[in-house]
């Protein structure tokens, strides 16, 4: 009995015009949770939705996100006037980081974030649910966040984001 033989993708394959070049979809994030939208995002980043998915290079698509920072929390519904997806969990919420100095621990609430950095809330999830290696700061710079619903990536024809990848 012959094995089957598994097939890599190589590094030249992946470039433009090449055989898996990468494609480019957008998707409306207005109103989607944080985290179930983020893995939906880092699915697509790392290229695991695809059947040629070869872990040591990045096979993944360019992802345009329109309205990121309209995105929302889990939890209950609260009144604030500035932000209209404001949940208790999001009330809750806080993001740490250490500076590297003594006594360089830092936190942030998600609103005060959310006020700072609108887009920052979605980059973060995205960006904790792809390898921990230095792959993932290139796959990372293939998600393009936009404020509104207007972009400047026309040129590359995107394509509605699969339906079934979309979060539930």
């Amino acid at each position: 009995m012959i094995a089957p033989q598994t097939s890599f993708v190589k590094q030249a394959e992946i470039r433009q015009g090449g055989a898996y070049a990468p494609k480019w979809y957008v998707i409306d994030a207005e109103g989607m949770v944080v985290g179930r939208l983020a893995t939906q995002l880092a699915t697509v980043l790392m290229g695991k939705h695809k059947p040629e998915y070869t872990p040591h290079v990045d096979t993944g698509d360019y992802v345009i996100v329109l309205n990121a920072d309209k995105v929302r929390f889990t939890g209950g519904e609260m009144v604030h006037k500035d932000h209209e997806h404001y949940t208790t969990k999001m009330a809750k919420k806080s993001y740490q980081w250490f500076t590297g100095w003594p006594s360089g621990q830092r936190n942030i609430a998600a609103l005060d974030l959310w006020v700072k950095k609108p887009n920052e809330i979605l980059h973060l999830a995205v960006k904790r649910m792809l390898p921990k290696n230095a792959l993932a700061r290139h796959m990372l710079d293939k998600l393009k966040l936009i404020t509104g619903t207007s972009h400047q990536y026309q040129a590359q024809q995107p394509a509605p984001f699969p339906e079934h990848l979309l979060p539930r």
